[in-house]
């Protein structure tokens, strides 16, 4: 059985290229702009995704979820910073968000278990 994370990312490249090869202007802009948002300014690439996490959470996007947690990860977020972040993202969106904590949080797990 495949892991979920990558499962998760196979899926998101090939759709992603799906959409690239149509040559959409606007789609290849903004698809520029989230990558470059994300990258180290005044704020650094670990808080950015944190609050990438928490928009999505609150916004109930588990694509984005899963998204912004590998990223997190890959930043160098560790489980106890990640739990913090459900806790506000269930804080600001309200008990609408429990569901998408517990797909984030066995994501989570997913991660650390591919990734060890």
């Amino acid at each position: 059985m495949a892991n979920p994370v990558q499962e998760f990312n196979d899926y998101r490249s090939k759709m992603n290229a799906v959409i690239l090869e149509q040559k959409n202007l606007t789609l290849h802009r903004f698809f520029n702009l989230d990558m470059h948002a994300y990258a180290d300014g005044a704020l650094d690439v670990k808080t950015k995704e944190m609050l990438g996490l928490v928009a999505s959470m609150v916004l109930r996007c588990d694509d984005c979820i899963k998204y912004h947690l590998e990223k997190s990860y890959d930043a160098g977020v560790t489980t106890e910073q990640v739990y913090e972040v459900f806790a506000i993202a269930n804080l600001v969106g309200g008990s609408i968000c429990i569901p998408h904590t517990r797909r984030a949080a066995e994501f989570w797990q997913a991660l650390h278990e591919l990734k060890i």
